[in-house]
């Protein structure tokens, strides 16, 4: 093995060698959500249709859905410095070319683009972070990784509504470039390699079969809104493909997703309730603008800037949860989490057309404090369940469900806001203000249910994992053979 390739799990400065790849992971999760907010505006620049600037959107999700299952076999391949350089680089490279995009395809590549280096750095950060930091540090740790999960897409509307009230939506795409340099400077300076490169056998079948299932399944969430039929093709293959997929890497000898880490009870518990806490997320951030925009009349501006206070709390939450996990666990905390994001969600299901702002910014808060107070405990709580060369496996089969269930959240949030608008026209409505407020109703009783739904489940959660109390049960046992041969 080079001297470039040599493993160093224990990097002096464990913060600095993730952090490059934190802002990696912010900027992908920050471009999830910043673009909803500039779609119009991109309409109007390239003369398109709502449905083909949503593909700024979905196509993005569509590529990180199919390279995110991938990132474990890579990690088995390339370098950790490389894959993560690759990631910085590809995703600058994208960004250029969508704020030079002189037309809607090209804009579209950039963005796919830019998909690809998402879908590789967000299980990293993860995986990177399981190796490097010790047990008594790794809630604290996650919670940057979670962080960056929550935050960035929370925020996003805010920086891109502020840019779009001084500036064009190209430079949206150059704020990108300008982190991800800083990014990239960090990397090299700190970021240490932390997997082996074994180069195992690579499974085509499993990758063909990979990258049809999710793309097949993202594809179909996407077009519900617009195509049933072909959506249900879609997904009914997608679906079909998914489950010959597992089924193939469980029998695998050296499968390239280790869906086996699904056996263990509590990194399936975490596993779900992580990806209830961002289908909260992603349809609460997809509805808010909007209904600030066309149910309440806001600037697009001032909308940003509605949505601050909402993004700083969800920053010190996050920040928060993953200190405090280290110390009280995770039972109570995804439980008063997901019970806070029921408080938050009903107060946008009875917001009217006439809602102050102020009560807007505290629905926003409180829903911004019950998110990440789950979301890290619960992503903590599942991984640290699984051994430590389950780490990659483990953070690329949650990042890759929680991508899918991002892109069913906003997909189902589209359909009802649509429902909502058709019914209360339907009725006799005239007022399109009135139509966006009931539509948004319809989607934020969705976000609704998904909190209850995480609360109920919250109580499967223990505070210890299943490795923590076979470690304690054995130092126990120790112990008291120590006593017995003294006596």
């Amino acid at each position: 093995m080079s001297q470039s390739q040599k493993i160093n799990t224990r990097p002096e400065h464990p913060i600095l060698s993730l952090l490059g790849v934190l802002i990696g992971g912010f900027v992908g999760m920050f471009s999830e959500t910043s673009l909803n907010i500039a779609l119009p505006s991109i309409m109007k620049a390239f003369n398109i249709e709502t449905g083909t600037a949503q593909w700024l959107v979905t196509g993005y999700m569509l590529v990180i859905a199919i390279v995110l299952p991938l990132s474990s076999l890579l990690t088995k391949h390339f370098s950790t410095r490389g894959l993560v350089r690759f990631g910085l680089l590809d995703f600058i490279v994208g960004s250029a070319i969508s704020a030079l995009a002189m037309n809607f395809p090209m804009l579209l590549a950039g963005r796919m683009i830019q998909g690809i280096a998402t879908g590789l750095i967000l299980p990293l950060m993860f995986s990177i972070a399981m190796r490097i930091f010790p047990p008594d540090k790794l809630g604290a740790a996650l919670g940057m990784a979670a962080l960056v999960i929550m935050f960035a897409p929370a925020i996003g509307p805010t920086i891109s509504g502020i840019i779009l009230g001084a500036l064009s939506w190209r430079y949206i795409f150059w704020s990108f470039i300008i982190f991800l340099l800083i990014g990239l400077f960090i990397m090299e300076k700190n970021l240490t390699n932390v997997f082996e490169v074994t180069k195992p056998k690579i499974d085509w079948l499993a990758i063909a079969l990979s990258t049809i299932s999710f793309g097949l399944i993202v594809f179909g969430i996407s077009f519900l809104s617009k195509n049933i039929a072909t959506a249900l093709i879609a997904l009914v293959v997608g679906i079909i493909f998914l489950v010959v997929y597992i089924r193939q890497q469980l029998h695998a000898k050296t499968p390239t997703l280790d869906f086996s880490v699904l056996k263990t009870p509590e990194f399936l518990t975490g596993s779900v309730l992580v990806m209830l806490n961002f289908g909260i997320t992603l349809s609460a951030m997809y509805l808010l603008p909007m209904y600030l925009q066309n149910g309440l009349g806001v600037a697009v501006a001032l909308t940003g800037v509605v949505m601050l206070p909402g993004g700083i709390i969800n920053a010190a939450v996050s920040f928060g949860a993953g200190r405090a996990y280290d110390k009280i666990g995770a039972k109570m905390m995804s439980r008063l989490g997901f019970l806070i994001s029921i408080v938050g969600s009903a107060m946008f299901l009875f917001s009217n057309s006439n809602s102050s702002l102020g009560y807007i910014i505290v629905a926003h808060i409180i829903l911004m404090i019950g998110v990440p107070l789950a979301m890290s405990p619960s992503q903590t709580y599942g991984l640290n369940s699984l051994d430590a060369y389950q780490s990659a496996d483990g953070s690329a089969i949650i990042n890759t469900f929680q991508q899918v269930i991002g892109a069913v959240a906003t997909g189902i949030a589209t359909i009802l806001l649509s429902t909502g608008q058709a019914n209360y026209f339907a009725n006799g409505g005239h007022s399109a203000k009135l139509a966006f407020t009931n539509g948004a109703h319809y989607g934020f009783m969705f976000t609704l249910i998904l909190a209850v739904f995480g609360f109920i489940l919250a109580f499967r959660v223990h505070n210890k994992s299943k490795e923590t109390v076979d470690v304690e049960e054995t130092e126990e046992a120790t112990s008291k053979d120590k006593e017995a041969v003294t006596e």
